[in-house]
């Protein structure tokens, strides 16, 4: 059973809205240490391999950070060590204020990551705005861009993450040219959140038509009016904060988006404010069903069950909110299969599927994994190069299940 949440989180806020980063650190450690009790995933006792996020420290500029090393090897943790304060990393950036000098504190010099473009290809930089604020966003358009209706897949990325950083962790821009499909990379500003995380926590970004979710929205219709869209493959995906906003865009436009893909992420509404925001990673949140109109969007969900920044019960309760949304009639039937990437991170993989036998829900447990995208490139921030490959996996769903979809629509469908 969870312990009682003890930490003194209008401290820690007034403290970060001050400056004084390093005595709210210390207001948010002293809660974990004063309780004999500790509540994380229990691998994380097991001794194994986790990729995880680095806690603010002076040297990282108060900032949550990817650990220092570049290769490919998993990051070995001292969990002992790491117990008191584990779920604590990138906690600031939810109570920093977005104020000059927090903004100064939170960011630190860092190179930009270059992500190579094949010849003929384009990765331009873009704005959208509208009443909400203006976002700018990066457009990747493959060389191999056929002159039919192709796929669209948005990209969130996570707290203190780029539109580059991110492209070149996930390699999506790589799987596009494979696949023939345009990405977005919409950008958070450091005026809305000083680490660059999406406001997944605030109840006023998580409704239609307001707030960053109007924009994420909006961002993608301009790039329907532009280009040859398809309209029925439309798909959003994200990482941690990412994650927890691509399940807000599928719960709150689920006509926009066809299918959505959570990584290390948060159900839509698992907090509605910066205490429950704590509490939601910290041990899962409480979501609800967001709507009741029985449409089920499609969702592919990866989680390691070592993550100790986001729980990875929280991956369950995307999976759940999803299903939730599923009219009385309508019954899944559900696999569960095993294996091991050839980085030797093992995972289950659980299958939810309709009468049809099309797969609409998929929840993938990486065993022993941190809070990094699975099987992502090293030249991009929070990856675990060793995992299953998710961007690969969360393609494979998306043009699936838009195919599926299209198939179950036209039988519906009265002949002309």
């Amino acid at each position: 059973m969870a312990r009682q949440f003890k930490i003194d989180v209008l401290e820690a806020t007034r403290l970060t809205r001050q400056g004084r980063l390093e005595e709210a650190m210390t207001v948010l450690r002293d809660g974990l240490s004063n309780s004999p009790d500790t509540d994380r995933p229990a691998e994380a006792d097991a001794g194994t391999s986790i990729v995880d996020l680095v806690p603010p420290s002076p040297e990282t500029g108060s900032a949550w950070t990817a650990p220092a090393a570049t290769t490919a090897a998993p990051v070995h943790v001292d969990h002992v060590a790491a117990r008191p304060a584990s779920w604590l990393d990138g906690m600031l950036d939810l109570v920093l204020d977005a104020s000059p000098s927090a903004r100064l504190k939170a960011r630190r010099p860092r190179v930009a990551t270059q992500v190579p473009v094949p010849e003929g290809a384009r990765f331009e930089e873009r704005s959208f705005a509208n009443q909400a604020g203006r976002r700018s966003y990066k457009l990747y358009v493959p060389q191999s861009l056929a002159d039919e209706a192709v796929p669209l897949v948005v990209m969130l990325h996570g707290c203190t993450q780029s539109s580059d950083d991110f492209a070149a962790g996930t390699r999506m821009n790589e799987l596009a040219e494979e696949h023939g499909f345009i990405v977005a990379y919409p950008a958070q500003s450091h005026d809305a959140n000083a680490s660059g995380c999406w406001n997944w926590f605030n109840a006023s970004d998580q409704k239609r038509d307001r707030g960053e979710p109007s924009l994420i929205a909006g961002i993608t219709r301009q790039i329907m009016d532009e280009f040859p869209v398809d309209p029925d493959r439309v798909f959003a995906a994200g990482l941690s904060a990412g994650g927890a906003t691509a399940a807000i865009m599928g719960a709150t436009y689920p006509d926009l988006f066809r299918a959505i893909g959570v990584h290390s992420g948060l159900a839509c509404g698992a907090a509605r404010d910066m205490p429950s925001a704590f509490a939601a990673m910290r041990q899962g949140g409480s979501p609800a069903a967001h709507r009741s109109d029985g449409v089920v969007v499609p969702t592919i969900v990866f989680h390691g069950d070592g993550d100790r920044t986001v729980h990875p019960v929280n991956g369950t309760q995307v999976v759940a909110q999803a299903a939730a949304q599923a009219q009385g009639e309508m019954k899944f039937r559900t696999t569960v299969t095993s294996g091991q990437s050839p980085g030797g991170v093992a995972y289950t993989r659980e299958v939810h599927s309709d009468a049809a036998g099309n797969g609409v829900l998929e929840n993938w447990v990486l065993h022993g994994a941190g809070h990094a995208w699975s099987g992502g490139s090293p030249s991009g921030s929070f990856t675990d190069p060793n995992g299953p490959d998710a961007s690969r996996e969360m393609v494979r769903f998306f043009l699936k299940s838009s195919r599926a979809e299209r198939t179950r629509l036209a039988a519906i469908r009265p002949r002309r």
